[in-house]
């Protein structure tokens, strides 16, 4: 008689301790709103055009926010949230672009323009401020040039002699 309540007791406290540590590992606490729309701000609606996941206000995307909620609840990470987006509605519904195939560009093109248009801004700027002797600018004398043709003397002669005259 002994022994079946010894068994009794450990099987009464296997049975509670089973219980209790279902009931506690159910209680997971509910991620909140913030929770979930940190990762949704990082999502877009793959109905809408360009609206992030976390303004949207479609039922679909609603849906996609309780989605988002319960992969939380049950211990996903950030990462394996937008992979099970992107594998289920394609490289559209997050904000930046996979670095990968002709997307590798719009990560290289402005920083190469950027630094192209800085180095253009430095030539000019240094150009304009070099003296007028190291551009290599010959003056311009006030005196016009000799002329060796004696027709074109005598015609000027003439022409202030006419000017005088008056």
């Amino acid at each position: 008689m002994a022994l079946k309540r010894y068994l009794f007791a450990i099987v009464l406290a296997l049975l509670l301790g089973f219980l209790v540590a279902d009931a506690a590992s159910a209680q997971q606490p509910t991620p909140s709103d913030d929770q979930v729309n940190a990762i949704a701000k990082q999502l877009y609606c793959p109905v809408c055009e360009n609206i992030p996941l976390d303004v949207c206000p479609t039922t679909a995307c609603a849906q996609w926010r309780e989605l988002i909620r319960q992969k939380l609840t049950e211990g996903w990470n950030e990462q394996q949230i937008k992979d099970y987006f992107v594998q289920q509605y394609g490289a559209r519904v997050i904000g930046t672009p996979p670095p990968s195939g002709i997307n590798w560009l719009v990560y290289l093109v402005p920083p190469v323009a950027i630094l192209a248009g800085v180095y253009i801004l430095y030539r000019a700027f240094r150009s304009w401020k070099r003296p007028l002797a190291e551009v290599d600018i010959q003056p311009t004398s006030l005196e016009p040039p000799a002329e060796t043709d004696t027709a074109q003397d005598e015609y000027i002669r003439r022409m202030e002699e006419e000017v005088r005259k008056r």
